[in-house]
């Protein structure tokens, strides 16, 4: 097929993209010319220029054109195009200062709670401990034992005004200073055969340190110790440990002597016997502790 009309074309045969080489012909074409009835159409479009063809009143709106009352851009008060906008609008600024603040006392208030939670177990649990159960500690403890073990006796002390005097012993409170009650002590053991005697009580057997209360006139002194009837073979040494001054009687001091006691009742005896220097005044006598 050529371009142009030959006055044979039929409809069917008419080239559909003619109108990319053809003149436009017919209604609205470039030459003016009148499409006759019966006569296939020879052109459909012509190709022009942007912004050369234009519309005007008299054009008729129908499909793929404009309405009537469209103008170009280009025609409006002017004459001048208006720059689109580059892009979008930039999105509103966030308050971040905000946010942070709010975020950061969310999880202080978190870890507060999560602190209270593990203190109130940890006092919960250390409460279960220290508490144990009535029913296991009662089937640990036998039906018989005692409640509570039963306290000793403190080991005994008398003064010298309870002890049983023999001879020419006697008591006084003449010499200023003994430590017995009331100031009594037992003198005039300086003769033979004078004696006093303490009757005592221990709870077990054994040794026990024994101490004596006693003033001299400046010099050293001794006496005879007999224990449940048995006399001991050294002498009670009772020696001017005050350092007293000679003929002066009111420095009071202490001696001490292992004896050997039984379970019960005791009896401990001082006595001026041959050979002994009885010079001497007692004023107390205690046990302190048992000893090996």
């Amino acid at each position: 097929m050529t371009a142009g009309n030959t006055g044979s074309d039929t409809p069917e045969n008419d080239d559909p993209f003619g109108y990319l080489y053809r003149s436009e012909g017919g209604e609205g074409g470039g030459d003016g010319a009148t499409r006759q009835q019966g006569v296939p159409r020879t052109s459909y479009n012509q190709v022009r220029a942007v912004g050369e063809r234009q519309y005007g009143a008299s054009q008729q709106p129908g499909y793929g054109r404009p309405n009537a009352s469209y103008a170009a851009p280009e025609t409006l008060p002017g004459g001048e195009r208006r720059a689109a906008p580059a892009g979008p609008p930039p999105p509103p600024q966030r308050n971040h200062k905000g946010l942070l603040i709010g975020a950061v006392a969310v999880v202080g208030v978190v870890c507060i709670a999560i602190g209270v939670v593990m203190l109130t177990n940890s006092e919960k649990d250390t409460g279960d401990k220290a508490r144990p159960s009535a029913t296991v500690s009662t089937s640990e403890e036998p039906a018989d034992k005692p409640s509570e073990k039963p306290s000793k006796a403190p080991l005994p002390k008398d003064d010298a005004g309870s002890l049983k005097l023999g001879g020419t012993a006697t008591t006084s409170k003449d010499v200023p200073g003994a430590r017995s009650a009331g100031g009594v002590y037992v003198g005039g053991m300086n003769t033979p055969g004078a004696s006093a005697t303490w009757t005592l009580n221990v709870e077990e057997d054994g040794a026990y340190k024994m101490w004596v209360g006693y003033g001299v006139p400046g010099k050293d002194q001794n006496l005879t110790l007999t224990v449940n009837g048995k006399r001991d073979s050294r002498p009670l040494n009772m020696g001017n440990f005050a350092n007293a001054e000679e003929g002066s009687w009111d420095k009071w001091t202490k001696t001490w002597q292992r004896v050997p006691l039984n379970k019960g009742t005791n009896t401990v005896t001082l006595s001026c016997e041959d050979g002994n220097k009885c010079d001497v005044n007692i004023d107390q006598l205690w046990l302190e502790k048992k000893i090996s």
